[in-house]
């Protein structure tokens, strides 16, 4: 008899990911950006079979071949698109305003409903090359509809300074996972409309009470009140974490897959140190570099006294120096790629897989395959406009 419920581990370490990475953002840039394709392809592949439900490990099998022809096909509609429509545009904003800024503002506005459609295609294209216990995940067509649907959720939540943020994150969610299957068992995803205002209540909290610090400044002239936006701005970062892990644990618990449903503790605190570490590793391995960048410009310069150097010795040093900072330029790019997967990105899929359980498993075998989701351009529009397609 299948167990009642499936715990999930995570099998990622930061070293291997790190090295993967690594390797991958040097091909990368020895290919002028080509290898891409094949690089997102074996990191994800790498995240997935780390995370198992049940001990069972998810697959990707997405092909570079499909990401870079789709990308192609994208590009070849983004240059017709934003070549005629922005010369349209740019026509009709000097013939009426003589000016161009009108021109810009709505070449952004047309390519806004192209970047939601893409988020979605995106989307569904990860979801499709993913397996577990060798079923497919997909996701129904419907990137238009979410295309229009966000447009307008988005502009409620910016007319409302964000105050409706949450409501527009579970209508979205919402949309999204109401057409997600799992073999040919569909996922529901439940919630009233107040779901998530409780878990933005610390960012509510520390955006009321910068706003009292900012009154009180300004009645009283205090500089002591400054000090409240100290307060304020540690209490929004604790906030940002609270509502990414409370939004995660609510819409999870809310979500369903048949009889299935789904667990989860994610813990704000370990969100804080998990970016507070990755941060800092950051920050000194930036500092490292740009200190033996400047030693080297003083080795090359052949002086440490700045003060005095004249300009034809700069000038010198400079060209003699445009290789080592080309060289340091794409090193820190790497580099930082690299770490940001080790020491932020994997901790992160890591905390969230291991707090989460899958519940209610009994007919888990009773889901049967789903046809394979050919798609024309893949992931291309997400990766031509970058968004929506990272790992």
């Amino acid at each position: 008899m299948p167990p009642s419920s499936l715990k999930i581990s995570y099998a990622g370490e930061k070293g291997p990911v790190f090295w993967l990475a690594l390797r991958t953002s040097i091909l990368t840039v020895l290919t002028l950006g080509f290898y891409r394709f094949w690089a997102k392809t074996r990191l994800r592949r790498y995240y997935w079979s780390a995370i198992r439900p049940g001990d069972a490990p998810l697959e990707y099998v997405g092909d570079p071949l499909e990401k870079l022809l789709g990308f192609l096909v994208a590009v070849v509609f983004m240059a017709f698109y934003i070549g005629v429509v922005n010369l349209i545009l740019m026509y009709f904003s000097f013939a009426l305003l003589n000016a161009n800024y009108a021109a810009y503002g709505l070449s952004f506005l047309g390519l806004t409903p192209i970047i939601f459609f893409a988020q979605y295609r995106a989307r569904r294209y990860i979801l499709a090359r993913t397996r577990w216990r060798g079923i497919r995940f997909g996701l129904e067509p419907g990137a238009w509809g979410y295309s229009w649907r966000s447009m307008i959720h988005w502009t409620l939540a910016i007319c409302t300074l964000g105050l409706t943020w949450p409501l527009t994150t579970l209508w979205l969610e919402k949309y999204r996972v109401s057409r997600t299957f799992y073999g040919d068992e569909r996922f529901v995803q439940g919630g009233s409309k107040g779901l998530l205002f409780g878990a933005m209540r610390h960012v509510y909290y520390a955006i009321g009470l910068s706003a009292v610090a900012g009154l009180m400044l300004y009645l009283y002239e205090n500089p002591a009140w400054a000090l409240l936006f100290l307060l304020s701005g540690s209490w929004l970062v604790y906030g940002m974490a609270y509502w990414r892990a409370e939004s995660f644990k609510r819409m999870t618990e809310a979500k369903q897959l048949g009889e299935m449903q789904f667990t989860a503790k994610p813990r704000p605190w370990r969100i804080i140190g998990i970016y507070a570490l990755g941060g800092l590793m950051l920050n000194l391995v930036m500092s490292g570099l740009f200190i033996t960048l400047f030693m080297a410009f003083a080795f090359v310069a052949g002086t440490t006294d700045f003060e005095n150097l004249d300009l034809e010795m700069l000038d010198g040093a400079g060209t003699a120096f445009l290789p080592i900072a080309l060289l340091a330029y794409f090193l820190l790019l790497t580099l930082t790629r690299a770490m940001t997967h080790a020491w932020i990105t994997l901790p992160l899929a890591k905390h969230f897989a291991e707090v989460t359980k899958v519940v209610n498993t009994q007919n888990l075998a009773q889901i049967v395959q789903r046809d394979r989701d050919e798609f024309a351009e893949a992931e291309g529009f997400a990766d031509a406009l970058d968004v929506g397609a990272a790992i």
